[in-house]
């Protein structure tokens, strides 16, 4: 079995072992490991009681990776996540006691209720994968990724993440809620106990890392990275946006193209898995302008508009 299947099949598992707690999210479940494939870091915004929380512990839970979370406040302090120095009397140093951060998985639960000052701290760490303190350097996990969540509906009391700071992560989701057939599913799976307690691992930190070396290697022709650039291109065109994609948004594009063509077994990258992860990545990079906003437009349908003037590759 070469290397491709073996990452297939060990997805696959990871993919029904956190089915067992999150029912008919499939498609979501495969785009968080995309993104933490592809090395990024996910926005989750959905309202509450939808299963952001319990996605990302059934995802720890199943590659059985370290994880870490902190319920954001308003009053919750850099040091909180990051840690700080403390003075040792006996020795007469300063030790270090690492944060919350120091771990593989990291859950940011409801990020707009810290300050921006806090929030800042995490997208620091995000983005350098590294932490300084007192002018010390300390390095994070190399498996290490942030599942942000927010609530769309809480205004009173957050701090909204700045369009540049958003930009930080490499994608968006919502959960959604689920159909009728899925919370019936759901009660009955939660009838005496929560599952996502008995979840047990099926595959390792260590493999999944070795998982995440094979993403660089998927194939990506010339046509459809010029897709991906076209994509891109329209919405620095729009006269609806106030500002176009930028760079990072089409490296976002093609760096999760390639993990979701190797989380559905291919060796290289077709334009269907562009299309899939178009908005997740572009809708919280673009925002309408005034005008459009007078109107009844929204980002996911001036998307769609965009996307019907590129022409995908043929015979990819």
């Amino acid at each position: 079995m070469s290397a491709l299947q073996e990452s297939y099949t060990a997805i696959q598992k990871i993919t029904e072992n956190i089915e067992l707690v999150i029912k008919g999210k499939n498609r979501q479940i495969k785009q968080m490991l995309a993104c933490w494939l592809a090395g990024g870091h996910l926005l989750i915004e959905d309202v509450p009681g939808t299963g952001k929380t319990i996605l990302a512990r059934a995802l720890a839970a199943s590659v059985s990776s370290p994880f870490g979370r902190v319920q954001f406040t308003p009053d919750l302090l850099p040091s909180d996540i990051l840690g700080h120095s403390i003075y040792r009397k006996n020795t007469d140093q300063f030790e270090f006691r690492h944060g919350p951060v120091f771990t593989s998985l990291f859950l940011a639960d409801e990020i707009n209720r810290a300050t921006p000052r806090t929030q800042s701290a995490l997208l620091e760490a995000m983005s350098e994968n590294q932490v300084s303190i007192d002018g010390k350097t300390y390095a994070l996990s190399p498996l290490f990724f942030v599942i942000a969540t927010q609530n769309p509906l809480d205004q009173l009391g957050t701090f909204a993440l700045p369009e540049a700071q958003k930009d930080r992560f490499l994608m968006e989701i919502s959960m959604g809620y689920p159909d009728i057939q899925q919370e019936k599913e759901i009660l009955r799976g939660q009838n005496k106990e929560h599952p996502i307690h008995s979840l047990q691992p099926v595959e390792t930190a260590e493999r999944f890392m070795a998982i995440k070396s094979l993403v660089p290697e998927i194939t990506i022709s010339e046509e459809v990275m010029q897709y991906i650039l076209e994509i891109v291109a329209q919405t620095r065109r729009s006269e609806f946006l106030k500002i176009g994609a930028s760079p990072r948004a089409s490296l976002a594009l093609t760096k999760l193209s390639q993990a979701m063509a190797l989380i559905e077994g291919e060796s290289y990258v077709k334009p269907k898995h562009v299309l899939e992860l178009v908005k997740p990545v572009l809708c919280h990079r673009l925002s309408l302008n005034a005008e459009a906003r007078l109107t009844e437009l929204s980002i996911e349908k001036h998307l769609e508009d965009l996307l019907k003037k590129v022409v995908a590759p043929v015979g990819q």
